[in-house]
């Protein structure tokens, strides 16, 4: 009987390459802030990344066409008052982004459809609940307008943003410092990794608990919990011996994981992003400069390591480019955009093909722009998933409408308020006297 030897993969072959120089984004002074996050996010029309600024927190938001070196005075996104800790473009609108920050904040943004002209120190709307700093952002995979805030003050916060509301507060979950969040594929359940080594599936619209896991990792250093497309859950952290591992649990029974790996023993927190459409996870470490890449399967051992893609510069923080912005032709599966301490490289992960024609058992239909409920729809308990399209002829861009935000004030119980009845401006006139003033004025007269 033979042995099959090499494991079969259409993603065998994977192999990254950085652009050329002239077609990074050089010259920005990425931000030196102790937090782990990636400090980049990227959609198919622009590049955000969270820079040093002094008297407050910025970040830099440019088109994707925007290569070269970046004017010192180009315009940036500046309202807030302390450093921006993490930034999340909305997934149902191309120029809507969000930022948490140490200020206790939550800004949600309005970009220009051609890009910023001059500084934008104005949000569309801030939320604020918050009492410490708000490290983490994200946006509901399939709802509109729905965005989870999770803080050090241990608590994690989902907004209607429609209306500026905090809808659901999960206050008694965490008992310390939440590490990372992540959606269900549908937005149903939410999968966080706290410092007291525990990882929860919670349901956020009942407030509790489904599963959790006790020292899923046993290191100190931060975890990472990530939702894949099957429901289950990939993790990455520490072992008692500061190793780094990765590891695979199904989320309705987390007693053992189904498979642990290490991997090494460098103390950088590593940055999984996955793709559902391939089921390929990429692990960025922060100060590593390297990318790994896995694919998962139902086969043993179900984490099948494909390669490394190195560089010689470490990385600062790295942004993931959605489905729909990646080039088709090219055979593109995935794009990082990686930050070194004084600019931002694009680095092509493309599986090696000879034909030209489009190469659909690598792009099977992916999440689109359009949001499957609104947001009311989903805070009154249904779930959708992914609305999914064909990247067969490209993903061409349609125009994203502005967001609107309509605040409830609850103060206001008057049937009319100022805003259903605009003040009225008045002509000043002069009062008509009546007759019998005008009697009286005759009389004094003649006095």
């Amino acid at each position: 009987m033979l042995r099959r030897v090499v494991r079969q993969s259409k993603f065998r072959h994977v192999f990254g390459q950085a652009v050329r120089n002239d077609q990074c984004y050089d010259d920005i002074r990425v931000s030196r802030v102790t937090w782990d996050s990636s400090f980049c996010a990227v959609n198919p029309k622009f590049v955000a990344i969270i820079i040093e600024a002094s008297g407050g927190g910025a970040f830099l938001v440019l088109p994707l066409t925007k290569t070269g070196r970046i004017d010192k005075v180009y315009p940036t996104v500046c309202g807030h008052t302390g450093p921006v800790l993490d930034i999340d473009w909305c997934p149902h609108n191309d120029l809507v982004i969000a930022s948490g920050s140490e200020d206790c904040t939550v800004m949600v943004w309005q970009i220009p459809e051609n890009g910023l002209e001059t500084p934008l120190s104005e949000p569309v709307v801030v939320l604020e609940g918050h009492s410490k700093r708000v490290g983490i952002v994200s946006w509901h995979p399939t709802a509109r307008n729905v965005l989870l805030s999770a803080g050090c003050d241990n608590q994690i916060i989902i907004w209607n943003v429609g209306t500026g509301q905090a809808m659901i507060n999960l206050e008694d979950m965490h008992p310390d410092v939440i590490f990372s969040v992540s959606w269900s594929r549908n937005g149903s359940l939410l999968c966080t990794a706290c410092k007291d080594k525990k990882v929860r599936v919670i349901d956020p619209r009942k407030k509790k608990v489904v599963t959790e896991k006790d020292k899923a990792h046993e290191g100190a250093r931060p975890m990472r919990a990530i939702f894949l497309a099957d429901g289950n859950i990939f993790t990455t952290g520490f072992s008692r011996m500061s190793e780094r591992q990765l590891a695979l649990w199904k989320s309705d029974n987390m007693d053992e994981p189904i498979c642990v790996q290490e991997m090494d023993t460098s103390n950088g927190v590593l940055l999984p992003f996955y793709d559902p459409d391939t089921s390929v996870v990429y692990l960025c470490g922060k100060g590593d400069s390297s990318i790994r890449y896995f694919e998962i399967t139902d086969e043993a051992p179900y984490v099948h390591y494909l390669s490394t893609f190195s560089t010689k510069e470490p990385q600062r923080g790295m942004g993931y480019m959605p489905k729909r912005g990646l080039d088709v032709n090219k055979c593109e599966i995935a794009r990082f955009y990686k930050l070194h301490e004084r600019k931002c490289e694009p680095i092509i992960m493309t599986v090696p093909r000879k034909s030209d024609l489009f190469q659909d058992d690598l792009y099977p239909d992916t999440a689109g722009p359009d949001p499957a409920l609104e947001a009311e729809e989903w805070f009154s308990g249904k779930n959708g998933g992914p609305i999914l399209i064909s990247l067969k002829d490209g993903y061409v861009s349609t125009k994203n409408r502005d967001l609107k935000v309509v605040k409830t004030n609850v103060l206001e119980t008057k049937p009319t308020t100022k805003a259903e009845h605009p003040p009225t401006v008045q002509k000043h006139t002069p009062v008509q006297p009546s007759a019998s003033l005008k009697m009286c004025f005759k009389k004094l007269f003649k006095r």
